[in-house]
């Protein structure tokens, strides 16, 4: 499936320690699921996390979602043993906490040699570093790391993140410079309905492909927030036919609710339909 079209809307973290939110997570309507061994498992639990999230994933289960196990960093005591064993797991992608610089993944893919990998974009020299991350030849996703990029720059929270915002800016230019995958950061106040709306909203605004979350009482909001809505379908149509119609007759231009359709539209509206029919396939 075109990365550009399949579905990262829903990005939820699991603990990999959690035998029983492990299985409930084959029962949730994701996307994707981000299965952790980094911060949602404790000191104690890290070495038997790695055999219980090796056991659920070649138990399977997990249909269409995305399974990607984020490991500790190379820092930590865990980081090595937790890449050597995620490269020998049933999953889709390895994600590396706090890149800073394309050498992180260097480092993790003499491991994990051919498998895809993701990195967390958290500290300031990440932001900086962002093109060069993104160009390396084995990722294929970014996720913004907010909490920990929020601690490093010493900012004040604020509904609009503006203090995030060149930050994020620099992430999605370099994703979608790549043309990579990349999800926002998690909204930590998980019974506020309104609040991740709003935040959902303007992530997707701004080009991410979709959301991290933190519980499932989020999917359904970040889900209908990074879905095409009923009318950007119903315009995505209109363009394309109004296009092709034009094309056809070999005069004039085609518009659309008053504005003129170029082709870049059309391309934009196919992209539209062929997400809205990759959701319903793996939403079937």
């Amino acid at each position: 499936m075109d990365p550009r079209t399949r579905p990262y809307r829903s990005v939820l973290y699991i603990p990999g320690s959690k035998p029983r939110a492990l299985e409930k997570a084959k029962t949730l309507p994701v996307d994707a699921v981000i299965f952790d061994l980094e911060d949602a498992v404790s000191v104690e639990e890290k070495n038997n996390a790695r055999d219980t999230l090796a056991a659920a994933l070649a138990e399977g289960g997990y249909g269409a979602r995305v399974k990607i196990v984020r490991i500790n960093g190379f820092d930590t005591p865990w980081g090595k043993e937790d890449a050597k064993a995620a490269a020998a797991m049933d999953c889709d992608a390895v994600l590396l906490p706090k890149v800073s610089s394309p050498a992180d993944l260097d480092a993790l893919a003499e491991i994990t040699g051919d498998m895809p990998l993701w990195a967390m974009m958290e500290t300031p020299r990440g932001m900086l570093n962002a093109a060069e991350i993104a160009a390396h030849p084995k990722l294929q996703g970014m996720v913004m790391g907010t909490n920990d990029l929020a601690k490093e720059l010493q900012t004040r929270f604020r509904a609009d993140r503006l203090p995030m915002m060149a930050g994020l800016g620099l992430c999605l230019l370099a994703a979608k410079a790549e043309g990579l995958i990349i999800v926002d950061g998690v909204y930590n106040a998980f019974k506020d309905d309104e609040g991740l709306r709003a935040e959902s909203s303007q992530g997707r605004d701004m080009g991410f492909d979709g959301k991290t979350l933190i519980h499932p009482a989020q999917v359904d909001v970040a889900n209908a927030a990074f879905a095409p809505s009923e009318d950007e379908i119903d315009l995505a149509r209109r363009q394309i036919a109004a296009f092709e119609e034009v094309e056809a007759s070999g005069q004039g231009v085609a518009v659309v609710d008053g504005k003129i359709v170029e082709n870049l539209h059309v391309v934009t509206a196919r992209e539209i339909l062929a997400k809205a029919d990759a959701i319903a396939a793996i939403s079937a």
